[in-house]
């Protein structure tokens, strides 16, 4: 197994990245494996790279979908603009896979990352993570529920760390313990109710947490803006660092551009300044 890994470590780094105008492109890098399905992340790259890296949970409903990263790179282009490295993460898809397996293809992805950051030109000291609804959710439970790896783990990328420096979360559930069950819209909901307290980011609240910014609309429908306010308050209680926009009639999704790009640049200006 050791060889095995050795080798993939030597095609990584012999130059991972091709040109896409003035973007460097790593595509899908293989994290992992579900029922002999491949994993995926993208590496989206600015010429002025900083150093600095933002995982992209891609993630609505938990649902998973594929696009090309030439095609992703204009919605990033402000935090590519600022320097920063964007890394678009694909998980295991509704309605097949369930949260609790969403939330572990995640976290492998991360470590899998940090494991290859010097490949990407990423200081692994210095990743963050966004989302908005079910991307929401998980970019809070790989800030709020981070570890050092398994050091006894006979997979390597297991041994390694799944650290947050600086977690955005666009309206956000944060406790699942209500939800889940059959749901025809949201089927990743339909897993066991006694696996849903470990996968609830309220539950993983302390000072330690990194920080956190929370956006949310107080016009949202679907994902009551008192969920995005629960967790800003239990973070400030905790004493963690913490702050929340909340966008003016602004609904789930964002649907108003004059809305999105609010969101948008606090993101930016957040990211900017913790990364």
């Amino acid at each position: 197994r050791e060889v095995v890994v050795e080798t993939i470590v030597e095609t990584i780094e012999a130059g991972p990245f091709e040109q896409a105008g003035n973007l460097s492109i790593a595509r899908d890098r293989i994290y992992g494996h579900h029922d002999g399905m491949a994993n995926v992340y993208d590496v989206i790259k600015p010429a002025n790279a900083n150093g600095s890296a933002v995982l992209y949970m891609v993630s609505g409903g938990w649902f998973s979908r594929w696009a090309p990263p030439e095609q992703r790179a204009a919605q990033f282009k402000p935090l590519l603009d600022a320097g920063i490295t964007v890394i678009p993460v694909h998980h295991g898809s509704a309605p097949r896979f369930k949260v609790p397996e969403a939330h572990a293809d995640v976290k492998r992805a991360l470590r899998h990352v940090s494991k290859y950051a010097s490949a990407y030109n990423v200081d692994p000291d210095r990743i963050g993570v966004f989302g908005g609804s079910a991307g929401g959710h998980l970019s809070l439970m790989l800030g709020l529920n981070g570890d050092d790896g398994n050091p006894a783990a006979t997979d390597p990328v297991e041994q390694g760390a799944a650290r947050i420096k600086a977690v955005v979360a666009y309206f956000p559930p944060v406790d699942l313990r209500s939800l889940t069950g059959p749901n025809d819209r949201f089927p990743a909901l339909d897993f066991p109710q006694d696996q849903a307290a470990a996968i609830s980011p309220i539950l993983f609240v302390d000072e330690n947490d990194p920080p956190t910014l929370i956006v949310h609309g107080d016009a949202d429908e679907l994902v009551d803006i008192s969920s995005g306010q629960s967790i800003h308050d239990a973070l400030q209680v905790a004493g963690a660092e913490t702050k929340m926009v909340i966008i003016e009639g602004g609904d789930h999704g964002f649907t108003n551009p004059e809305h999105r790009a609010e969101a948008y640049a606090e993101m930016v200006a957040f990211f900017r300044d913790q990364l």
